[in-house]
């Protein structure tokens, strides 16, 4: 059997933690419960031993939960709760007839979250890296509506709406992308290989070359001499940006730059607009609060500059 790390209270209040085996994760829980503890998180024990490079190994290939699984899901069990489906049996057979490993391990766990009691929206926050907070929120308002069928199908239409938005954001930008990464393969190409060989042949002339020729020939010899040291400068200035925009000072920094791009600037910033508008439009139309509303859908709109007018927003609706 597998063994299974829980962390749990006992009947007085202290906090538990300990190893068991068992078949399932909901099997250690029925034991849990058997012997007063209240399970409140239950993975699988890390294996001991030499395994540490086979389990990193296994992390860095482990199939992600994408975009498109999110999308069927939130379709299906649509679909499945109109029917009047149980929503543990819906669970159950979508589980079952996913496509993808990575959402079937999902779904496991929120039925066992169900199954010790979780409402749908806590078992679907254990994976925050699939449901997004606008998604949670939105199941929390079906729960105290009792419309969780007609949540789930706005949210299927959400996230198509998010797919094409970023279907077409990507189609605008792939040409100037693409002229830019030409035009410096070119520069790099003109200056590796090309200038060099016109030079050997101008300093045959043994004349005065014009300025801006000895300029270019001069840049030319920088690039050929020191062109492994301008490599890891380029590489080490790619890792320091992602490490800066990876802090929330420089996230908020680059996403308001993005919007100043030309060209670019703009369309980001239209599908940024249109993310919020149709976000805040579906969040209103579920019976959420105006202000609770803005609060939600400042976290969809992919953009730290964005977000902060938008809770800037909601600051002057609560006044």
């Amino acid at each position: 059997m597998q063994s299974w790390a829980y962390t749990g209270r006992s009947s007085g209040g202290d906090l538990v933690r300990g190893v068991l085996e068992g078949a399932t994760a909901t099997a250690v829980a029925d034991v849990l419960l058997g012997r007063g503890i209240t399970p409140l998180e239950i993975s699988a024990a890390e294996a001991k031993g030499g395994a540490g490079a086979g389990e990193w190994l296994g992390r860095l290939t482990r199939e992600k939960v994408q975009h498109l699984d999110v999308m069927l899901f939130s379709r299906q069990l649509h679909t499945l709760l109109k029917a009047g489906v149980p929503i543990m049996r819906a669970l159950a057979g979508i589980q079952e007839s996913s496509q993808s490993k990575a959402m079937v391990g999902v779904l496991r766990d929120v039925r066992e979250s169900l199954d010790s009691g979780r409402e749908l929206s806590n078992a679907l926050s254990r994976h925050p890296k699939v449901f997004s907070p606008f998604y949670l929120s939105m199941v929390r308002v079906g729960e105290m509506t009792g419309l969780l069928d007609a949540v789930f199908l706005r949210l299927f239409h959400h996230l198509d709406f998010e797919k094409f938005m970023r279907d077409q954001v990507k189609s605008a930008l792939r040409y100037p992308v693409i002229v830019m990464i030409a035009m410096a393969i070119a520069m790099l190409v003109i200056n590796i290989f090309v200038i060099p060989q016109f030079a050997k042949v101008y300093k045959g002339f043994n004349v005065a070359l014009p300025l801006p020729t000895q300029l270019l020939m001069g840049f030319s010899d920088f690039m050929v001499a020191w062109w492994p040291a301008l490599l890891g400068l380029l590489l080490g200035g790619m890792y320091v940006f992602r490490l800066y925009i990876g802090t929330a000072a420089g996230r908020f920094a680059w996403d308001r730059f993005k919007l100043r791009i030309p060209i670019i600037g703009k369309i980001v910033l239209k599908a940024t607009l249109a993310r919020f508008s149709r976000s805040l439009a579906m969040a209103l139309k579920s019976g959420v609060p105006v202000v609770q509303a803005l609060t939600v859908t400042a976290q969809t709109v992919d953009n730290d500059y964005v977000a902060s007018r938008i809770e800037k927003m909601r600051e002057g609706v609560e006044r």
